[in-house]
């Protein structure tokens, strides 16, 4: 038969990649603290670092301390806040007062903007033009706004079937209308250009 255990303490053989010797074990059992381990891998970082392990009687469980570092952090000297204190006469804080000018501190609320005027709208049929004798022989001699005498000369355009075979872009003139064209051909784009020295 066996003994009976008379420890109760386990512990892993491997602690974060560390293989932990038997010797370490008895030491960190009797001295409650092991030999400086360099082979302990972090599970976080994956950075390799040095501890101890030391037992903790009263958590019943084993920690690590790390030695004290070689560059311990340097604090910073904290500013002391006075209540009440004012910054002397010439200091930063007298600068600024002194960069501020007057009248700015509190800022004066905007006037509200005046509404703009409805524009007029435009008559529909636009400024009635005179046509010259040429553009009046198609589109009549009587007073006529412009869009109506774009209109009108389409109306004529179609009844005559002036709209070139190959390419409906291209309006051909016939003899009433080559001398408003001034050339036997133009596109439908130079229609409105063409018509406008023809209009008083």
């Amino acid at each position: 038969m066996q003994p009976d255990p008379t420890c109760d303490f386990k512990s892993r053989k491997i602690i974060l990649q560390q293989p932990i010797e038997r010797e370490q074990m008895t030491k960190l059992l009797t001295l409650g603290k092991t030999d400086l381990l360099d082979k302990f891998v972090s599970m976080r970082t994956r950075r390799p670092f040095k501890a101890f392990l030391v037992w903790d009687k009263e958590a019943g469980k084993v920690n690590f301390e790390f030695t004290p570092s070689k560059f311990p952090r340097k604090e910073r000297p904290q500013r002391a806040a006075v209540a009440g204190a004012v910054p002397a006469a010439g200091g930063a804080g007298a600068k600024r007062e002194g960069k501020r000018p007057a009248g700015k501190s509190a800022r004066a609320p905007k006037a509200p903007k005046a509404p703009k005027a409805p524009r007029a709208p435009r008559a529909a049929t636009g400024k009635l033009l005179t046509p010259s004798p040429a553009l009046a022989a198609v589109v009549g001699n009587e007073p006529v706004a412009r869009t109506q005498v774009i209109k009108k000369l389409w109306d004529y355009i179609k009844a005559n079937g002036l709209q070139d075979a190959t390419n409906k872009r291209a309006i051909n003139a016939d003899p009433l209308l080559l001398p408003v064209f001034g050339k036997p051909q133009v596109t439908m784009f130079e229609l409105a250009k063409v018509v406008g020295p023809h209009l008083q």
